[in-house]
């Protein structure tokens, strides 16, 4: 196949610092040796970029100002010199980070927690170069049958498989998910595919409605007057507790509600991460006695990229489901800003689609 020939500069979304997000014309980035230029067909919003929106910054991912945006899928308009694994018009989901291989966390198998990681943002344009080692070692071949906006979700799946993987779950255990984000979401949705009693703890009417929607055999809706934890624990056996917790809201209330929810021999991951110096007071004698585990997990590794991408291509992840509103490229900043506030606009909403020029990655149009 001929290589496409883009413009000389194309439309992207630049963040210039907190809530300072522009619409810009730039350069189209070059595909150097062993890197690849995508044509973006559809990049996904995130709780982590309205987290950076929201700060200006993220310490370990972007310093802007810097092209926004980091769940995506596209076709490959350019190879660089030496790439051999994809050619120009395949269609690929290119992971948001590469690790090294060769640090001391790499090599004990921490991959998520490499120090040499590298980190690629820029979803939000028409175009978006993949360096070299996320080319060789994260970026995957979208089978044909797949729309590339479910594609895109493959980032923050991996990131829930990774997490929850590493509670050791077996099949009949009873999760219990605190909050019903997109991220939580995929946790009750994923426990459920694997054999997991679900029971998902939320605060709006439209998340309950959510949770269902993804199987939660059992949904706690957060009031006032209402000891959660209670209700919690009365729908476990004698009481007793959830076997495994995942604590997806990133307040301190939230986790220390969820130490109180797990059984003795549980397990809890604190998977959604509060500000810098965040405090939480627990009990310290039930944690011992009851021999509870406390983990915390942190983005993905390629292999978790893997599962979650061949999760979503076997049919049975609801893919569409998760994509609640599509949008044209230069609505990105009006989109961001929305994202602020819930209001009776988007209170529903759990992704929204971001497609170049109206592009639908299946071939319709918005």
């Amino acid at each position: 196949m001929i290589a496409e020939q883009p413009a000389e500069t194309m439309l992207a979304a630049v963040l210039h610092g907190k809530e300072d997000l522009r619409m810009e014309q730039i350069p189209v980035p070059h595909a150097d040796k062993g890197e690849i230029l995508v044509r973006v067909g559809a990049a996904l919003t995130c709780g982590t970029d309205l987290k950076v929106y929201r700060r200006g910054y993220h310490a370990m991912m972007l310093k802007p100002p810097i092209v926004f945006g980091h769940e995506l899928a596209g076709t490959v308009a350019r190879v660089g010199a030496g790439v051999t694994k994809f050619a120009v018009g395949d269609r690929v989901v290119p992971m948001n980070s590469a690790p090294c291989d060769a640090c001391y966390f790499c090599l004990h198998g921490q991959h998520n927690l490499c120090e040499n990681i590298l980190f690629n943002n820029g979803a939000y344009a028409e175009y978006m170069r993949i360096p070299a080692r996320i080319v060789e070692k994260n970026t995957l071949l979208v089978p044909a049958e797949v729309p590339l906006e479910y594609a895109a979700l493959t980032e923050p799946l991996a990131c829930v498989v990774y997490g929850f993987n590493e509670t050791s779950p077996q099949p009949g255990d009873t999760m219990v998910v605190i909050g019903a984000g997109p991220i939580g979401l995929m946790f009750i949705h994923v426990a459920q595919l694997s054999g997991l009693r679900v029971i998902a703890v939320v605060k709006r009417d439209d998340q309950v409605t959510a949770a269902r929607l993804f199987r939660a055999a059992e949904v706690v809706q957060i009031t006032p007057g209402v000891d959660t934890v209670a209700a919690v624990r009365a729908l476990t056996t004698n009481h007793r507790g959830a076997d495994i917790v995942i604590e997806a809201v990133a307040t301190p209330a939230t986790w220390e509600q969820s130490v109180a929810m797990v059984r003795k021999g549980g397990v809890v991951n604190f998977f959604g991460g509060p500000p810098k110096g965040t405090v939480v007071t627990m009990d310290t004698n039930r944690l011992h006695y009851g021999d509870i585990t406390l983990k915390a997990s942190f983005h993905h590794t390629p292999t978790a990229c893997a599962a979650a991408f061949a999760l979503i291509c076997g049919g049975k992840f609801k893919a569409a489901e998760f994509i609640t509103r599509t949008v044209k490229l230069d609505e990105v900043p009006a989109v961001f800003a929305r994202m602020m506030t819930r209001s009776a606009d988007n209170i529903t909403d759990i992704k929204t689609a971001v497609l170049p020029n109206g592009y639908r990655p299946n071939g319709r149009r918005r």
